[in-house]
């Protein structure tokens, strides 16, 4: 009836998913024009259009069953902020992370393709109605899924968000390692997972800092070392959560904390809006004089 290279082609064309391709050729018996008619009923066509636009603002959000044993965290970005205040939108996030929870997608694309809850729609064609009411251009970017023991924490209205997985009782605890990792942004879990090529990295940028000081000129070569485990000590401290200061009690570690609570982290995701992301930067007087033209 058609084939993959009829999907890529109409892709091409409307700039529309390959899930909304393929059910248009199937719909329309392999003709592509009518598929770009069908497309443009929809409104999927439109929809396309503003899908050229930057989406780097929007929210994280999090879904965490009542038994806190499943919990997933997602990412969707529309193009302004304001969207991201908007009910409608965060409702539309909260249920896709309610669906990555309970269905457990392998990506975007599958995701997409799911029944979207309480309507004849997918999740892909309900991305599409979003993107035509709202008026921009929205795009799911990513999402994780734990199950298991899990906690998760959104700061600032979805700016940011963690999900944790650990073993232990205490989901109280592990909510608020999440809302460090949230706050502190640790690179590394705990010393043993910094590659080795990161330590010799930042062992040399420490024997050059040292050797650039006068006053280490004449010290001799076991001095220099303690020196430099010294300061590889504080990089651990700083970048490493387990050895980082408990961000709600610096007198402990956060492996003190979660000991002190009989809790074990076992894996940690976060995610904060737009990171990585080009965005969008305005010019208001370029924009003025656009319109006085």
């Amino acid at each position: 009836m058609f084939t993959a290279q009829d999907v890529k082609e109409l892709r091409e064309r409307t700039g529309c998913g390959m899930m909304d391709c393929k059910k248009a050729l199937t719909d329309a018996s392999g003709d592509m024009e009518k598929a770009i008619e069908i497309l443009r009923e929809k409104g999927l066509a439109k929809a396309a259009k503003k899908a050229g636009r930057i989406a780097a603002e929007g929210i994280v959000g999090s879904y965490v069953a009542d038994d806190a044993s499943v919990a997933s965290i997602i990412e969707v970005n529309s193009e302004t902020d304001f969207v991201g205040k908007n009910p409608e939108f965060k409702s539309f996030v909260a249920d896709l992370a309610e669906i990555v929870a309970k269905e457990n997608p392998a990506d975007v694309d599958a995701l997409k393709a799911l029944p979207y809850t309480g309507s004849n729609l997918n999740v892909g064609e309900m991305l599409n109605e979003k993107i035509t009411t709202i008026g921009e251009n929205i795009n799911i970017r990513r999402f994780a899924r734990f199950d298991g023991s899990v906690a998760a924490y959104i700061h600032g209205e979805g700016r940011i968000g963690v999900m944790v997985k650990f073993e232990g009782e205490d989901a109280t605890a592990a909510r608020d390692v999440a809302m460090h990792i949230a706050a502190i942004n640790p690179l590394y879990t705990s010393k043993d997972s910094v590659p080795a090529e990161d330590v010799e990295k930042e062992k040399n940028i420490i024997i050059a800092q040292i050797k650039e000081d006068p006053k280490n000129a004449n010290k001799p070569d076991q001095i220099i070392e303690k020196m430099v485990g010294g300061k590889i000590n504080k990089f651990y401290e700083q970048n490493c959560l387990l050895e980082q200061a408990f961000v709600k009690d610096d007198s402990m570690s956060v492996a003190k904390y979660l000991e002190s609570k009989g809790v074990k982290l076992i894996d940690t995701v976060r995610f904060e809006k737009g990171e990585g992301l080009e965005k969008k930067e305005d010019n208001f007087a370029e924009e003025v004089a656009s319109m006085m033209k």
